[in-house]
């Protein structure tokens, strides 16, 4: 047990990017609740909130989050469709299944940074001589938590056909 003071609270576990970087995951009914987040120009407005709702169902339903998997959606400058991995129904949600294959591809550091990941990324995957079908975009630890262990990292996914 450590004595870590509440400020220094680390609520996001540490990724390892070894387990998704240059992956092919392969998803057969993998459940999903979804929400929306308002953004503007791309910023999420309203991120926080919409994760303490999910939360708040997670909790009273008794479930967990597989890998705390969160994939975000850019659907335009003003949406962002957010899908919560979770290991059981979840009432009062929306349901989402994802079935397929997803390439997958990490990178570290500032969001500021992400518009040069998204044509790294595309470009990657058509190296390999893949057509992606959707981009997702994982975030895999609050800001804070990025800062609390030095890196910032986030996964893209793809589906691919």
């Amino acid at each position: 047990m450590t004595n870590q003071k509440p400020s220094e609270a680390i609520c996001c576990p540490e990724f390892e990017p070894s387990q998704w970087d240059d992956k092919i995951i392969d998803w057969n009914k993998k459940t999903f609740i979804k929400d929306k987040v308002c953004t503007f120009l791309y910023m999420p407005l309203n991120f926080g909130n919409v994760m303490r709702r999910l939360d708040k169902k997670v909790r009273e339903a008794s479930a967990s989050v597989p890998e705390y998997l969160c994939l975000s959606e850019h659907t335009s400058a003003w949406n962002i469709n957010l899908y919560l991995a979770v290991d059981k129904k979840i009432p009062d949600s929306e349901t989402i299944v994802f079935s397929g294959s997803y390439y997958c591809k990490v990178y570290e550091g500032n969001f500021k940074d992400t518009g040069k990941w998204c044509k790294d990324f595309e470009s990657t995957i058509k190296t390999k001589g893949y057509c992606s079908e959707k981009m997702f975009m994982w975030y895999t630890t609050c800001p804070k938590c990025a800062k609390k262990y030095g890196k910032n990292y986030v996964v893209i996914l793809g589906k691919i056909k």
